[in-house]
């Protein structure tokens, strides 16, 4: 207990800590009065594994139990580390972990054909039923877009779709490529409001299955096909192609492949829009508890990693939009819908599960409000000349996808 002690003590800066040790003894470390947090550790072996390595340890004894919260929430501890966070990352001991797990993060991320299909079953083939007890009901799982904090989730998704369909500039009869199609939410929104034909890949086999359902049911086969596919696999050519939320899952050492990739499918007067998670501050690593058990082989980029690929691409990045606590706020409206539904969720896949989950929706919305994260839009073309050169006309589209779906 003297290492943690001593670790905990240079902390806690703002807000109070106590730790009840295995032994019953109470530790108290504080800097201000509030927020105040009390957990218990109940197994002695956390001790030493909490200093050494805290990411992966405090996650997993919150979710076996051997780490509990007696006054206060997850929430409440989770937020006390992240305002923390700044004098934590300080610290003697953990220099030499984030400068070794940023030289070893391309063996993290070796997402060949095989282990990216695995990477993509191991989260997204959960089940669809328990994503559909906290998305929305068009099944985004992506950030949303909050035109006004008094948007609901699907209001809010609804406003990405379009947002993002106006920045493609659509011409009746194109054919749109969408990367990571998920459950089919963007692709069933441009073929309801545009004359274009979507084929979407996937590695999901649930997400597929569902995506194919929803275009069936809502007579639109015909104009979506979806395919279980991974993207380096598409041939063709396309008009447009969109990717949301995948280019996460693509990994370091693949950058330049991805572009490339959209490069070799875009027709000579093509547009691509990329919408991913980021980072501000250079270069980093994704957490070790996220790697092990949401996200294996995941990796939000600095965006001078992103550029950098794109310019060896040739491709021309035509537009840029930073959204910043957009992906807070829907990931504590997943979170609400979850805890809203838990007892379904423990029904479906059990109580640890749960725990792993809460920690994992909680861990990510602070990632936004007091890290690095946010997310980016970068809109590509082939040609310079191949977009309007005012941004009017996005507005103007967006303008009157808003006005057809009878909003103000």
């Amino acid at each position: 207990m003297k290492l943690l002690n001593t670790m905990l003590t240079k902390i806690i800066r703002t807000g109070t800590l106590e730790v009840v040790d295995a032994e019953g003894t109470v530790h108290r470390y504080a800097g201000t009065p509030e927020p105040f947090v009390r957990v218990k550790l109940h197994d002695p072996s956390l001790y030493s594994s909490l200093v050494w390595n805290p990411d992966l340890k405090a996650g997993e004894a919150y979710m076996d139990g051997t780490l509990t919260i007696e006054q206060g929430t997850l929430r409440d501890f989770l937020t006390l580390f992240a305002i923390n966070r700044g004098v934590s990352r300080k610290l003697p001991i953990q220099r030499p972990l984030r400068r070794m797990a940023k030289r070893l993060k391309s063996l993290w991320q070796r997402n060949t054909l095989v282990q990216s299909q695995r990477n993509v079953a191991h989260h997204y083939d959960l089940s669809n039923e328990l994503y559909g007890l906290f998305l929305d009901s068009g099944m985004n799982y992506s950030c949303a877009y909050f035109r006004s904090p008094m948007d609901t989730l699907e209001e809010a998704q609804q406003n990405k779709l379009r947002h993002i369909a106006s920045k493609l500039d659509l011409k009746p009869g194109q054919r749109v490529l969408d990367i990571g199609c998920g459950w089919g939410g963007m692709a069933i929104y441009l073929a309801q409001n545009f004359d274009v034909h979507v084929t979407g890949v996937t590695l999901s086999k649930e997400q597929l299955a569902l995506a194919q359902q929803r275009a069936e049911q809502l007579g639109l086969a015909d104009k979506i096909s979806f395919q279980f596919k991974d993207y380096r696999d598409v041939a063709g050519t396309f008009d447009r192609i969109v990717s949301i939320g995948m280019f996460e899952h693509v990994g370091i050492s693949y950058f330049q492949q991805y572009f490339g990739k959209i490069q070799s499918l875009l027709a000579p007067d093509g547009v691509a829009l990329v919408h991913a998670i980021g980072r501000k501050g250079g270069p980093g690593t994704t957490g070790k508890w996220l790697r092990k058990y949401i996200f294996p082989g995941g990796y939000s980029p600095a965006l001078s990693e992103t550029f950098a690929a794109i310019e060896s691409s040739g491709l021309w990045v035509t537009d840029t939009e930073i959204w910043r606590l957009h992906y807070a706020e829907t990931l504590r409206a997943w979170y609400d819908r979850f805890e809203a539904n838990r007892d379904k969720a423990e029904a479906l896949l059990g109580e640890t599960f749960c725990r792993m989950w809460e920690f994992y929706l909680i861990t990510s919305e602070l990632s936004f409000r007091y890290f690095k994260h946010m997310v980016f839009q970068i809109q590509l073309a082939k040609t310079v000349d191949t977009l309007p050169l005012q941004r009017d006309y996005m507005v103007d589209i967006e303008r009157e996808l808003i006005a057809a779906e009878g909003k103000t």
